[in-house]
């Protein structure tokens, strides 16, 4: 731990990042700073003793979770300002992801408290890298939304999603959210479904959405599940688009640029490009009319 906190005469909140699962992922940093920390704020404080007491950690902890963020929020914030150094830690993984601990940060910033993050163990970077899709632009939805509108409007957003998609599940929910995801996203896109990560048990498995729910037809899902979704290709997105334009007869689709202001070479140029076409095809299709 450094001492700029300490000299401000403010604490310092740490953000630090606890095993998904195995044990020996914790970090030598993120021990030391649980060991010398003032208190450490926890998701579970009956989850988090086990890890403390495997370690041999004494430091005193409180409860901080979905259900108290704000208010427990603001009495935390208090002690930071009076000079408590404060660890935050999450059931597993980095806090902050998908989890209260997005709220303290929030009021730490807003009172001018400093704020650090402990890298560390993260589900969702685990399951990308592990997935065999592609990494280089990903988006990560955690667990959609209960809320049937809220649910049905990020499944209408993930249909154009060309980026690879992260999504959380629990088990006894997975085989709903897969049938969901096949009938918006489509039966045959490439997913890897990685479960029980770090643990003894991990597996993870690349398949299509209809050959998972086949799958689990047959097999009770067991474990904390992410599943990784290809993106939709360019390819796809783009023969959509050209196919959109299919209800305008070329002449309509031209007047539409045309009323537009632009010339003519153009419009030809563009309608060409729109419906994936030569601009020759275009001339044709107009000298014919």
């Amino acid at each position: 731990m450094d001492k700029t906190a300490e000299n401000s005469g403010r604490g310092k909140l740490y953000l630090c990042a606890t095993p998904i699962g195995n044990l020996e992922d914790i970090t030598l940093r993120v021990l030391n700073t649980l060991k010398q920390v003032d208190l450490i704020a926890a998701e579970d404080t009956r989850h988090s003793i086990k890890l403390l007491n495997h370690f041999e950690i004494r430091t005193p902890m409180t409860s901080y979770h979905e259900y108290n963020k704000v208010d427990k929020a603001r009495q935390l914030v208090d002690k930071l300002l009076r000079g408590v150094n404060i660890a935050l830690v999450t059931d597993a993984g980095t806090p902050g992801i998908s989890d209260p601990g997005e709220e303290l940060v929030r009021q730490c910033y807003a009172a001018g408290v400093e704020v650090t993050s402990l890298p560390g163990p993260a589900a969702c970077v685990t399951a990308l890298t592990l997935s065999g899709l592609a990494t280089r632009r990903f988006c990560f939805e955690a667990f959609l939304p209960a809320d049937k509108k809220e649910r049905q409007w990020i499944l209408n957003e993930l249909k154009e999603e060309t980026r690879t998609i992260i999504v959380y599940e629990a088990p006894h929910h997975l085989v709903r959210t897969l049938k969901e995801l096949s009938e918006n996203l489509g039966a045959e896109r490439r997913i890897t479904i990685c479960r029980e990560l770090t643990k003894k048990y991990e597996e993870a498995f690349q398949t299509t959405f209809r050959e998972a729910l086949e799958r689990y037809r047959l097999e009770k899902p067991r474990g904390e599940c992410v599943i990784v979704i290809e993106g939709k290709s360019r390819e796809a997105l783009q023969k959509e688009q050209q196919r959109s334009w299919e209800d305008l007869c070329v002449k309509e689709h031209m007047d539409l640029y045309l009323e537009q202001g632009i010339e003519k070479k153009e419009a030809m140029k563009m309608v060409a490009r729109d419906r994936g076409v030569s601009k020759r095809e275009i001339y044709q299709s107009l000298a014919e009319k």
